[in-house]
């Protein structure tokens, strides 16, 4: 049984469509490819059972839809799976649709956040034949194609797959993380073709780089405008030493020289502790960098400490807004004093602070959004934080955020091709230019002489000189997607 798991031709009008980028969604004129982990386990545990298995990525291969359609009618696939997200779920049904027609032999499988939280809107729009639901749509699709394979009853799906019988759209239930996450094989790397995206990567200091996920997804996993808690209502953690069997791994096998682990948050407390200690006891930390996500005010200085020493590098803030009201409605669970503070500390280990920013919020004024520009910048001159990402508040399917302005009515659009993070899809207290410029703002720091002459200062050899051209080339990137 062939299947095919593929990230297809997207329009690029835009941009290039970082889709494999799970959280979150934009355009980038200056692209970064990141490593989908999710799926990458997917192809891996369907192989390991005996699937023939290709993997397609045509947005990092920058393959064109013909060729595409070609390579489809040529290998000729019992099933095609593919990931989706919100602003490209449209383009997604008109693909579908388009398989079909060439082939209706095919099954086509969805999977990701948008899906999960509206499963049937994609049954009626497009001729997709099957749904999962949830963040284990690895474990699902293996249960998904055994069932096919071996001519089993529908009745045999594990819980969360939406399915086709006649014209009723049924389902197995409401998923159900119950899977075991240190049973799952390490990822083929080579099957999945990991090098696409070791190399073009802004967060890569040392290449080649590439990800792993710790865990399933975020241990706070409470923040309004995040979409990833309907696909894991609870977090799981992969034991400390199976992450480091796998970076033990990574690093002998494929000599990778920087991680990125993309759990939501990193663990803390013990099990951080037990990974840190199995870093410098392998002495892992001589040979990789580790960069991670992490949450304000919840390590202190020895910590930060522990992780420089464990080969930490980069760590990455989830900022947001620099107005406790905000905080506080996004249910972020922090102070605005723990943003310097937190950024202090960690910068005073030795690590790389990156933080995020949003603008946009429907019940942020003109003067609000300025003071979460104003930091930022002050963050990024003072060289407190190293790096930025700037974006426009998304509030998608499957968020509390989306829910709340969807009954208030303050939504100005549900046309999911809006939903890319280049205009507002809220109301707003200003218009949609002053939008840009705020995150054009953040950006163009890259401009400021003290930035620049501090970056230059903590240039220390060959990699930081490569790691501060690439970045800047990114940033300009950046600059011209919000000009």
């Amino acid at each position: 049984m062939k299947i095919i798991f593929t990230y297809p031709p997207l329009d690029k009008t835009k941009g290039t469509p970082l889709l494999s980028q799970n959280r979150q969604f934009q355009y980038f004129k200056e692209p970064t490819y990141i490593y989908p982990v999710v799926p990458a386990c997917a192809a891996t545990l369907l192989k390991e059972d005996g699937f023939d298995i290709l993997w397609k990525d045509c947005i990092a291969k920058n393959i064109e839809k013909p060729e595409f359609y070609e390579f489809i009618q040529k290998e000729s696939p019992d099933i095609i799976a593919m990931e989706t997200k919100t602003p490209v779920v449209k383009q997604h049904w008109k693909i579908i649709d388009e398989i079909k027609k060439q082939n209706p032999k095919i099954k086509v499988v969805l999977c990701g956040d948008h899906v999960t939280a509206l499963p049937e809107e994609s049954m009626r729009n497009s001729q997709v034949d099957f749904i999962l639901t949830g963040g284990d749509y690895d474990f699902l699709l293996l249960n998904l194609c055994r069932v096919l394979k071996d001519g089993g009853s529908y009745d045999s799906f594990e819980p969360g797959i939406y399915y086709r019988n006649n014209a009723e759209i049924k389902n197995s239930g409401q998923f159900i993380l119950n899977h075991n996450l240190d049973g799952l094989p390490f990822i083929d790397r080579e099957l999945t073709n990991w090098k696409l995206y070791a190399f073009k990567n802004g967060n890569f200091k040392r290449t080649p780089g590439t990800y792993i996920m710790s865990g399933r997804d975020c241990w706070w996993g409470k923040c309004k405008f995040c979409s990833w808690p309907t696909l894991y209502p609870q977090f799981r953690a992969r034991t400390p030493v199976s992450v480091l069997d796998e970076i033990d791994m990574l690093v002998e096998k494929y000599r990778v020289r920087e991680i990125m682990d993309d759990t939501g948050t990193f663990p803390v407390g013990k099990w951080l502790v037990e990974f840190c200690e199995g870093m410098m006891n392998r002495r892992l930390n001589r040979k990789v960098n580790i960069d991670c996500n992490m949450r304000f005010g919840v390590l202190g200085q020895e910590e930060y400490a522990m992780m420089k020493k464990a080969g930490f590098r980069l760590v990455l803030f989830g900022l947001e807004s620099a107005n406790q009201k905000t905080l506080d409605k996004i249910n972020k669970n922090l102070n605005v004093q723990d943003i310097i503070k937190s950024c202090k500390m960690a910068k005073a280990a030795g690590l790389y602070p990156h933080i995020t920013i949003m603008f946009g919020y429907p019940w942020e004024t003109y003067e609000d959004a300025l003071k979460t520009l104003e930091l930022g910048r002050w963050l990024l001159k003072k060289g407190i934080a190293y790096t930025v990402q700037a974006t426009i508040v998304i509030p998608y399917p499957g968020s509390k955020l989306f829910e709340e302005c969807k009954s208030c009515g303050e939504l100005t659009s549900q046309d999911w091709d809006d939903y890319d993070m280049k205009n507002p899809v809220m109301k707003t207290a200003f218009d949609k230019n002053k939008m840009s410029e705020l995150v054009y703002g953040i950006y163009s720091v890259a401009y400021n002489p003290e930035f620049i002459l501090r970056r230059m200062m903590s240039i220390r050899d060959a990699n930081d000189i490569k790691y501060f051209f690439r970045g800047f080339k990114k940033v300009i990137g950046h600059i011209f997607d919000f000009k």
